[in-house]
């Protein structure tokens, strides 16, 4: 089931978007600050981000320009009440995906955000390059200084979870959410899992990338990247 996040601020608005999207089966979290906004976004993976541009502590143009300075891909849509074009070109030039200016009926806003869920799932069907390790989407196939590693469909599943976020420490909770989706694991099962991999995407090389953050979980990243 897709997640959302909600920054907005005006609580009538937040719960008016939570309630449409509930109804059309997707899972929603809301932050009404857009420090708080940053942080969740950071902390757990998302299918889309739902921005309004005036937000205490954070604007949602900041906030847009930290989750893309972190590497976070996810797609933004902008919500605002200004519907400026230098508002609009400033908020898609600091990384947001749509713009849609309040007032707006909840029918466009689920459209518009459908179609970036569509998107995303085309642009994800590609190769992912962290150092020497390159991940193709589409076939599901790994290698790593030009040799092919063979993977399990479940050590595959957690090597994907953790290059499409390079660089950001996912709990072991979230890699049983994306990888195990409702099928009955523990954290016990994710930490042999990704010792198991360890076997085959780091043992053999001199260069290690999935590093454990203690009490925390996993991250995979290139030799020298301290982000995340």
């Amino acid at each position: 089931m897709p997640r959302l996040l909600i920054i907005e601020d005006d609580a009538a608005t937040a719960r008016m978007i939570k309630r449409g999207f509930e109804q059309a089966n997707f899972d929603v979290d809301i932050a009404e600050d857009g420090k708080l906004g940053a942080d969740m976004a950071l902390d757990r993976p998302y299918s889309a981000i739902i921005l309004d541009l005036m937000l205490p502590k954070m604007n949602g143009w900041e906030v847009c320009e930290t989750l893309r300075s972190s590497r976070l891909q996810t797609p933004i849509i902008m919500l605002t009440a200004r519907d400026a074009v230098d508002d609009r070109v400033r908020g898609l030039e600091s990384g947001a995906d749509d713009y849609l200016p309040k007032p707006f009926d909840f029918a466009e806003l689920l459209a518009r955000i459908r179609a970036l869920l569509r998107r995303d799932r085309v642009h994800k069907t590609r190769v992912i390059r962290i150092a020497d390790l390159e991940v193709d989407t589409s076939q599901r196939r790994a290698f790593r200084s030009s040799g092919e590693i063979i993977l399990s469909h479940r050590e595959y599943e957690l090597l994907e979870a953790l290059a499409s976020h390079e660089s950001q420490v996912l709990s072991r909770e979230t890699i049983q959410r994306q990888v195990w989706l409702d099928e009955e694991s523990t954290s016990n099962t994710v930490d042999v899992f990704v010792g198991l991999l360890r076997r085959k995407i780091d043992d053999p090389y001199p260069v290690k990338l999935i590093q454990t953050v203690r009490g925390v979980g996993y991250v995979l990243r290139a030799p020298g990247d301290k982000s995340g």
